[in-house]
């Protein structure tokens, strides 16, 4: 695979890994597969919206786009059960809330977060997990099962492991799924988690999305191997390639090492090709399209996520013509796309985390040394 394609061809992506006949995706009902399809529209609305909003000036702070890499969170985190855990990273907000969200979106008692409080994050409000201390990733809820994002990718696979050997202490079955970057793989950390996980044969799902850069160092530059899953070999376990377009094949990789760690058998690699649309974060774009040719990143955004997942569904028959022709998102910036190129459904969640994010109050000054400073009570 090129870095400039973003993607693993099909081929390799679907037969170099030992896949079984019987794939995960096989076992969906077609009302998982299009509420699949809803949650990779409600992961670029939020991304879209965003922008728009703080364009308009009612945003401050930095955004770091998961445009084009939707298929990745959704397709990892659909099939889990809702007491394994995730440590997302900075570009995964959409997976705070899309975290054990099917099936009710506004279900109370689900093991994710609400859209307002993930809002009122973003919004640096005092109804969020962060009480302004952050306007983003850097939240996580024990109770929830959500690791506490860090800015040193990798830094939270030990302690993804620790957690994993704690549940098996207490007899459960749990599974962690991590996100990283592909320049996160050359970092010590990454290496010493993933080499204790593997020894002790603990349930750590690492996902890397490489998405092609490493803020402006190319992948080729921080990894000697075209494929980031061949670092599991020198750790013994399996090293999946998902085509990170494709929210099925995310969904079938992630989910055969989901199975295998349940079984006892440890830790895996999933390395999901995609490419980063924009900039590092918002403040990195105008940079971002001079150190990336033009053309590359014209190439790396061919295939969309809401495309391809539109196709696959019209293949199997689940989505008619009509219907297929109703919302049509991709290959769209945020200055183009428009709420009507969304569903409605999607449009009225997200626009109810904004409200509430809007109306939220500041923490009053007196919170600032809250959780910073020992507190007698």
């Amino acid at each position: 695979m090129s870095r400039a394609s973003g993607t693993a061809s099909s081929e390799k992506a679907t037969t170099s890994r030992d896949v079984p006949q019987l794939r995960p995706r096989d076992l969906l009902s077609k009302d998982d597969c299009l509420e699949i399809f809803k949650q990779v529209y409600l992961a670029r609305y939020f991304d879209v919206r965003l922008i728009k909003e703080k364009r308009r000036g009612r945003l401050k702070g930095t955004l770091y786009s998961s445009h084009n890499q939707e298929a990745i969170l959704v397709g990892a985190l659909f099939g889990l059960e809702s007491n394994d855990w995730i440590s997302p990273i900075h570009r995964d907000m959409p997976a705070f809330f899309l975290k054990d969200i099917k099936g009710d979106w506004r279900r109370p008692d689900r093991f994710g977060m609400s859209i307002n409080e993930v809002c009122a994050q973003v919004w640096g409000k005092a109804d969020s997990p962060g009480r302004a201390r952050d306007n983003w990733s850097h939240i996580g809820s024990r109770s929830k099962h959500i690791i506490h994002s860090t800015s040193m990718l990798a830094g939270t696979i030990p302690v993804a492991a620790g957690l994993m050997y704690a549940d098996r202490l207490n007899g459960g079955n749990a599974v962690c799924v991590t996100f990283n970057g592909e320049g996160s793989t050359a970092q010590g950390i990454f290496h010493e988690a993933i080499n204790y996980a593997a020894v002790h044969k603990l349930s750590v799902v690492t996902v890397v999305e490489n998405n092609q850069w490493a803020y402006g160092t190319p992948m080729e530059l921080g990894c000697p191997t075209s494929d980031v899953a061949d670092r599991a070999k020198g750790y013994g376990i399996p090293g999946f390639i998902a085509d990170g377009q494709d929210v099925f094949d995310v969904y079938d990789k992630v989910m055969m090492a989901v199975e295998h760690a349940r079984k006892g058998n440890g830790p895996s690699i999933v390395e999901c090709k995609t490419f980063r649309a924009y900039g590092h974060g918002d403040h990195d774009d105008d940079r971002a399209n001079k150190y990336r040719p033009q053309e590359e990143i014209v190439k790396g955004r061919q295939r969309d996520p809401i495309g391809v997942c539109r196709r696959t569904l019209m293949a199997l028959g689940y989505l008619g013509d009509d219907a297929a022709e109703l919302y049509h998102a991709e290959g769209k910036n945020a200055t183009e796309a428009t709420n009507e190129d969304f569903p409605p459904e999607v449009v009225d969640f997200l626009n109810e985390g904004i409200e509430f994010a809007l109306q939220s109050p500041l923490p009053a000054a007196e919170e600032a040394g809250r959780w910073v400073f020992k507190e007698d009570n």
